[in-house]
């Protein structure tokens, strides 16, 4: 039996390639020092390539990569890989998110202490000749109330940790249970109580349209006199320039930064404000962590060589050429079907029924299942969630999921709709696919629509009145949001839908403006 070809094309230790190296299935190579030609010109020898950031993984290179079976990623971002293209090879790509947990978490408290004890001030004055003790007066952790916006593995590692110095911790998290909360000794909570509630915050979620600036002027001005607040997550979570204000005049305390909304910061003055501590990006920084990411990686592809089973794909699993040119349309429509089914969810995701009507059941429905569930976590979860993880980082919110198959349905030909249930609501949404129009939207709630799931969409629910559409499109115009068309649905009881495909998400000030019309329920803007 001939030996498995993996190239390694980037500079990775060897502990971290050990189960490679160790294989007797695998012939490792490693060429570091390949130009783009070279590598193109010897890739198609070889049925695995392992990169970190250095080495681009270019379509060209795809093509060239007539054995490739899979492409692994040391590290979490995989921006220097095609995905796209890769799929289209049925190449798998795997990266490693789990690998820096620890070192993020770690990283997180030795911040927090160094912002609580002054540590790195009272460092660079002694060093500088100065025996100040007076200036550097510092505050304990215990008994101290910590707030933890974002509880997936780093948030809840941390939480672990702020425990065991006696801090009491909030935390939220839209898949936080109370049982989980409970178990780990935390109190669930919203993000409103964590920022009117909190000595400490700190923020481990991904950087989304929803978390971005998660931490602005108005959650200052509402936060305890004094708060400390860290960030080691992802640079824009919070307000830049909202913090400096806060920070000048009092209010925060101190603050702690590992990363920044532009890096390196130049010219920020975050970076030359004595109460603030700063590193630059530091939190997967450590040797375990580099080692840790490589490891997973290595197992991930010798896995995937053998057929076994492997956890951290971004992409989808290879399909069958028929299998995948039947449920192409419907996989991106799951997937937006997911996006949109999370911005509707107010609160934490208990239950998840997927349903398949028609000759759409008749195929492998498993993957319509994860692209939903990716287009769902993802929206709070961020890159960490992929096609192959999608299930298990489910199962680990503890949300139920169920799939019914329907040979029929008494309005489509072929229909997928989802409702979602969480702990005080109730959500569908349905889409279908036809060749002539497209895939469609054709259900949000209780109404019945007909939406293409693409661009920026506003939903606004109201009371169904004459001129309900012109005083949103009015406040719209005025403020420089431009509609691109329009759909409605309406229900018995008087109350629509008002679905406006619009060029940009309104701002917070436009969509407060909309909400404030009598006869506006509700108002959410969603980008497909």
């Amino acid at each position: 039996m001939s030996k498995f070809r993996v190239l390694v094309s980037d500079p990775i230790s060897e502990q971290g390639l050990q189960a490679l190296i160790d294989s007797p299935l695998v012939d490792l190579d490693l060429k570091t020092d390949l130009t783009p030609a070279e590598l193109r010109e010897i890739i198609g020898d070889y049925d695995a390539l392992l990169v970190r950031s250095q080495t681009k993984v270019t379509a060209e290179l795809l093509e060239a990569g007539k054995n490739l079976r899979a492409i692994g990623r040391a590290g979490v971002g995989v921006d220097n890989i095609d995905v796209p293209a890769a799929t289209r090879h049925g190449v798998v790509v795997i990266n490693a998110p789990d690998g820096n947990t620890i070192s993020t978490c770690e990283h997180t408290f030795a911040m927090m202490m160094a912002m609580a004890r002054k540590i790195p001030q009272a460092h660079m004055k002694l060093k500088n000749g100065t025996w100040d003790r007076k200036s550097f007066v510092g505050v304990e952790l215990n008994h101290k109330t910590l707030g933890v916006l974002g509880f997936g593995r780093i948030g809840s590692e941390v939480a672990k940790r702020a425990k065991a110095f006696g801090m009491d911790v909030l935390a939220y998290d839209p898949f936080l249970t109370r049982e989980r909360a409970e178990s780990l000794g935390v109190r669930m909570s919203t993000v409103d109580e964590i920022v009117e509630g909190s000595d400490f915050i700190t923020v481990h979620t991904p950087l989304t349209k929803d978390t971005k600036h998660l931490l602005s002027r108005d959650q200052f001005a509402r936060m305890r006199d004094g708060v400390r607040i860290l960030n080691c997550a992802r640079g824009g979570i919070i307000d830049e320039k909202a913090l400096a204000e806060a920070l000048e005049n009092g209010k925060v305390a101190a603050a702690a930064l590992d990363v920044f909304e532009e890096e390196p910061p130049v010219g920020n003055p975050l970076i030359e404000m004595d109460t603030v501590v700063v590193t630059p990006h530091l939190g997967a920084s450590t040797e375990e962590a580099q080692i840790n990411v490589a490891i997973d990686v290595a197992k991930e592809l010798l896995n995937i060589l053998q057929g076994l089973p492997f956890r951290n794909a971004v992409n989808l699993p290879s399909l069958s050429n028929d299998t995948l040119r039947t449920l192409e349309p419907y996989l991106t429509l799951a997937e937006k079907l997911g996006t949109l089914a999370a911005n509707l969810a107010v609160d934490s995701v208990r239950k998840i029924e997927i349903g398949i009507y028609g000759s759409l059941s008749e195929q492998q429905t498993e993957p319509l299942t994860r692209s939903f569930l990716k287009g769902m976590l993802s929206y709070y979860h961020g890159d960490e969630v992929n096609y192959v993880n999608a299930p298990f980082l489910a199962e680990q919110s503890q949300i139920q999921l169920k799939e019914t198959k329907a040979s029929r349905h008494d309005t489509y030909t072929e229909l997928l709709k989802v409702t979602v249930v969480t702990e005080n609501t109730t959500i569908t949404v349905a889409g279908t696919h036809k060749a002539s129009l497209g895939s469609r939207i054709v259900q949000i709630g209780e109404f019945k629509v007909d939406l293409e799931p693409q661009g920026t969409l506003l939903l606004a629910e109201n009371r169904d009145q004459p001129g309900m559409i012109g005083k949103v499109g009015t406040i719209l115009g005025v403020n420089g949001v431009n509609i691109d068309s329009m759909k409605v649905g309406k229900l018995e009881n008087g109350i629509a839908l008002m679905v406006l495909a619009v060029d940009r998400a309104p701002d917070e000030e436009t969509r407060r403006s909309i909400e404030a019309l009598e006869g506006i329920f509700s108002v959410r803007d969603v980008t497909l």
